[in-house]
């Protein structure tokens, strides 16, 4: 692995490591504001947050938010079982987002909380064991300051046709456990979800002090965002022969391939397809990934593909996260989406950055 030239700024992000910190109690995590009070914050009736979209985005920036003291409702148009945040593979990887240096940081602060929540048994929630392959020697990742234990792979730990890899361990969710729960912690905090058409960031406000918007692709319409588009994902279900690899080749002549083992099944993938809407499985695009993914993984030869499913991610140029000033007709609006595959990688860093803004208004 060659290192980086000097001048990278990339490492400084390591010293701010130990700056979150995280506790937990029986029944559910607890950190910042909550562990330093030694007690669950419950929402106070005098500070009241509407959060705009129910996926890993809306949920954690929820849950941040009943932590500082703030009274929680969450409006999206679908169920967490119907977000593209469901389907997603769910590990600790930067997959198109940007701008680098705040996404290292909300990556550096996302990974340190997931760290935390697998020790404490988070449904859902694991370190796993990350290979990822290279067709020439790499350099040290522009991400490695969020991680540690990256060291390059070893021969016997590569498979046929591959000289380099690196070695590492990150968390990896698995959503349809870990997206329930996380809906549940949240009424159980106090909050409350709805599930309807909001038709305007105006009228979701109603009545509130602030409203954090995380409707993902819905900011075409509700922040009128045309550079909000959809990255579209595929990726197969397969059974889990005793895997507890994660292997990644991102340099695949034929495309993307991953595997990423969880409890009961594998994820296979994947497509990052820019701009395009139909979400609609292709038993054509599945095969291929299979094809690809026993290259990278030959344990898989012959597996039986249980589902595959389409998602769409919705990107932009950099992922945005602001506040905008109250208007005569609605609250300030703390924008928080265009995480692209990101997600899962991002979500707890933004999240503390949201709330903090939230913290502003009042």
């Amino acid at each position: 692995m060659r290192r980086r030239r000097p001048g990278q700024p990339h490492r400084s992000a390591r010293a701010g490591r130990s700056s979150t910190r995280v506790g937990f109690r029986t029944g559910g995590f607890r950190s910042g504001p909550v562990a330093r009070h030694g007690g669950p914050v419950t929402g106070s009736p005098n500070r009241r947050a509407v959060v705009v979209g129910a996926g890993i985005t809306g949920l954690t920036c929820a849950i941040r938010l009943l932590e500082r003291g703030w009274s929680v409702r969450v409006l999206s148009d679908a169920p967490v079982e119907g977000t593209t945040s469901h389907l997603a593979a769910a590990v600790w990887f930067p997959t198109r987002a940007g701008p680098r240096d705040r996404v290292l940081d909300w990556g550096r602060r996302t990974f340190t909380e997931l760290a935390a929540q697998a020790r404490a048994g988070v449904p859902g929630v694991v370190m796993r064991e990350s290979l990822a392959l290279y067709r020439s020697e790499p350099e040290e990742p522009w991400w490695a300051a969020a991680v540690d234990g990256l060291r390059p792979a070893r021969a016997d730990e590569l498979p046929p046709g591959y000289r380099f890899g690196l070695r590492f361990a990150v968390p990896l969710v698995e959503m349809p456990v870990h997206l329930p729960w996380l809906a549940a912690e949240l009424e159980r905090r106090g909050g409350t979800h709805e599930t309807r058409r909001v038709a305007s960031l105006a009228e979701a406000g109603r009545g509130a002090d602030v409203v954090v918007h995380c409707s993902g692709l819905g900011a075409r319409t509700l922040a009128g965002d045309a550079s909000v588009i959809p990255v579209r994902g595929r990726i197969v279900r397969v059974p889990n022969p005793g895997l507890t690899l994660s292997v990644r080749d991102e340099q695949h002549p034929d495309g993307r391939a991953y595997v990423h083992p969880r409890a009961d099944d594998c994820i296979l993938g994947g497509t990052l397809d820019e701009d395009e809407w139909d979400a609609t499985p292709d038993p054509a695009a599945s095969a291929a990934i299979v094809r690809r993914c026993t290259d990278i993984v030959p344990a898989l030869r012959d597996t039986e593909i249980l589902e595959h499913v389409a998602g769409l991610r919705p990107a932009r140029p950099e992922v945005r996260l602001e506040m905008e000033p109250a208007t005569a007709d609605r609250p300030p609006v703390i924008h928080d989406y265009g995480h692209g595959g990101s997600g899962i990688t991002l979500g707890w860093g933004c999240a503390d950055d949201v709330a903090a803004l939230a913290d502003r208004v009042t």
